[in-house]
């Protein structure tokens, strides 16, 4: 098992603050499963609109960060640390579902397990828990691509 700080985090994924939602990789089984933190607090910038009188993460905001959770996985799996040229797009959200709002305060836990991969398309199971309760499940599809 693998860990990686945010240090490592940093070469591994191009996104940057405030986009950026992985705070810590707590396990990495190569080509296999990830499970890693996002710590969530009141200074997120997304909280001053989303709800300025209840401050709930945008449940787009969970699943970006289990693609970003995803994106680790898949760059380590295959020896790759990113540059300015690799970019790795969603291709694909299925079954959905929020199951907890998630506020300032929680540590939102991602597991995402690799699923298969073919002719370039990645597909994921992937959870988000908060504590003992699931905040969010998706299977995710990504693909990894070269620009000019």
């Amino acid at each position: 098992m693998i860990a990686m700080d945010i240090h490592a985090i940093l070469k591994k994924l191009p996104h940057r603050y405030p986009i950026l939602l992985v705070d810590r990789v707590l396990e990495l089984e190569k080509g296999k499963r990830i499970k890693a933190l996002k710590n969530v607090t009141i200074n997120e910038p997304f909280f001053e609109g989303h709800f300025p009188h209840r401050p709930v993460m945008p449940g787009v905001l969970m699943l970006e960060a289990l693609a970003q959770a995803a994106a680790i996985l898949s760059f380590d799996s295959l020896g790759i640390d990113t540059d300015e040229k690799t970019v790795y797009y969603f291709a694909g959200i299925d079954g959905a579902r929020f199951k907890r709002p998630v506020e300032p305060g929680d540590q939102l836990i991602l597991d995402v397990t690799l699923d298969r991969a073919k002719s370039g398309i990645y597909k994921f199971k992937a959870r988000a828990m908060v504590g003992d309760e699931l905040a969010v499940e998706a299977e995710l599809m990504c693909t990894m691509r070269r620009v000019p």
